[in-house]
C-alpha cells in the first residue's frame, strides 16, 4: 500500500470539537441527573426505616406523614411534598405510596423529567 505524503491521517480539528462537545454534554448531564437520583435513594431509605419502624400501623396518618417529613428534613430533600404523599390505613394494614416527579432544566428550553413511584406496605389486608 503506497502512502503518499500529502494524504492526512488522525482527527481533524472540527471532529475533536464534536467529540468534545459530546463527553461534555454526557458529563453535564451526569451532573445534572446525578443528585435527582442521590436524593431519590434518600427517600427510599426513609420509607425503608417507616417500614421497619416497630408498631407503625398503630400510629395516625399525620403522625406518619410528620415522621417523613422530618426524615426529608434531616436528609435535605426538597422535591417531595407532603402532597406526593398518600397513607391508606385498614385496620392492621398500612400502605405508604411516596409518587413525585422532578423536572431539572439542562441548557436553555431543554430540560429533563424524572418520575418517581416508591411504595411499602406493611400489615395484611
Amino acid at each position: 500500500m503506497n502512502v503518499s505524503p500529502k494524504s492526512q491521517q488522525g482527527l481533524t480539528f472540527i471532529s475533536l470539537v464534536f467529540i468534545l462537545a459530546f463527553i461534555g454534554f454526557v458529563v453535564l448531564l451526569g451532573l445534572k441527573i446525578g443528585p435527582i437520583y442521590l436524593d431519590h435513594m434518600k427517600v427510599s431509605s426513609s420509607l425503608a426505616a417507616i417500614e421497619k419502624t416497630p408498631n407503625i400501623q398503630e400510629q395516625t396518618q399525620d403522625e406518619i406523614r410528620n415522621s417523613l417529613r422530618k426524615r426529608f428534613d434531616l436528609n435535605y430533600v426538597n422535591d417531595v411534598t407532603q402532597d406526593d404523599i398518600t397513607v391508606i390505613k385498614h385496620d392492621n394494614y398500612l400502605k405508604v405510596a411516596i409518587e413525585y416527579e422532578v423536572v431539572k432544566n439542562i441548557v436553555g428550553n431543554l430540560s429533563v423529567l424524572v418520575e418517581f413511584n416508591d411504595v411499602i406496605e406493611v400489615g395484611q389486608k
